[in-house]
């Protein structure tokens, strides 16, 4: 009997936690990120290389701030460009010998390490990924893929059962996985113009916690499109460009994000956004030579925001190599 009445009101908890965890996130398994347009290659592995800079980034994350076990995200990527060999042999004076190409430049790569953190659960992983960029009429068209290996941990350490009745989903199970997983995208990008498809979590991974076989937790594929418009000159010092990404995690309602970022001499950016889980986003940042610092912030128009401050995020960047590198079609602009 004591056991029966466990199972409901781990139920009735668990059932309360995931409509608490969809109002924001519509059955968040992947991180969400609000500064998404400043660094697409988290969402698209097409985008890996695609602007022919090499840029490390760093992203951290915090969802409502104030309570116990909420998401948190800490990222470190870095994406480049096998670009073409272009130099001159300096040990002549007069004449100046130029070398052959041996690549085609149109390779790209990236790596993402990742830490992944939600209530019981954390993930932490590494990615690889493999760009192919091919000169498409004015634009360029990108095709991406991204292998992924990561744990998933569960902290039986921090579960607190209700009573003294054994948890065979928690006791004596395997509580740690490693898991591989893939992602593919493709990336369009014309002058301003840019847009993107890409798909997550391919191989929909099944973990079972517990030995009896009632923990089963089933990874699902995410869809993401994402299109939008880079610096569109409105005047001689302002910069406006909009962006749209619409997800759709299989088995679950889509969720639109829709932002518009001002940006002023090139150096500094603020902007305005919604959410369709009932979320402002208001972001900030600047450019400071090739160094670049961006700034968050979620507000949730629900009455969660009497329990939380909001959801705040962090974005470092550093983009090296100059105009001189960039891969031909893109200095045509």
């Amino acid at each position: 009997m004591k056991q029966y009445h466990r199972l409901i009101r781990t139920g009735i908890q668990a059932a309360l936690f995931i409509l608490f965890i969809q109002t924001e996130s519509i059955g968040q398994q992947l991180p969400l990120y609000s500064q998404y347009s400043l660094n697409s290659f988290l969402l698209n592995p097409a985008a890996a290389g695609a602007e022919g800079f090499t840029t490390l980034n760093l992203m951290a994350r915090e969802q409502w701030v104030g309570f116990k076990g909420t998401p948190k995200i800490h990222s470190l990527s870095i994406d480049s460009r096998i670009l073409r060999k272009s130099f001159i042999s300096k040990d002549e004076s007069v004449r100046k010998r130029k070398r052959l190409n041996s690549r085609s430049g149109r390779v790209g790569w990236g790596a993402h390490i990742f830490n992944d953190h939600n209530s019981l659960i954390d993930r932490t992983g590494i990615e690889g990924t493999y760009s192919y960029h091919i000169p498409l009429g004015p634009g360029q068209l990108s095709m991406g893929l991204t292998g992924t290996l990561y744990q998933t941990r569960l902290a039986e350490d921090k579960v607190i059962l209700s009573d003294d009745v054994p948890d065979y989903l928690i006791t004596g199970s395997r509580n740690s996985f490693f898991i591989p997983d893939a992602s593919v995208g493709v990336f369009y990008n014309q002058k301003g113009l840019f847009g993107g498809f890409s798909i997550a979590q391919l191989f929909q991974s099944s973990l079972q916690f517990g030995n009896a076989g009632s923990g089963d937790y089933k990874l699902k594929r995410h869809y993401y499109i994402m299109a939008g418009y880079r610096d569109y000159s409105i005047s001689d010092n302002f910069l406006l460009s909009p962006t749209t990404l619409l997800k759709f995690p299989e088995g679950n309602a889509a969720q639109m994000d829709i932002q518009a970022k001002l940006t002023y001499m090139d150096n500094y950016w603020a902007g305005l956004g919604y959410r369709t889980s009932n979320t402002l986003v208001f972001f900030a940042g600047l450019m400071v030579d090739k160094y670049y610092f961006g700034y968050a912030f979620d507000y949730n128009l629900s009455s969660i925001m009497k329990q939380t401050f909001g959801s705040h995020e962090i974005y470092l960047a550093i983009r090296f190599a100059d105009s001189a590198r960039r891969y031909k079609w893109l200095n045509e602009y």
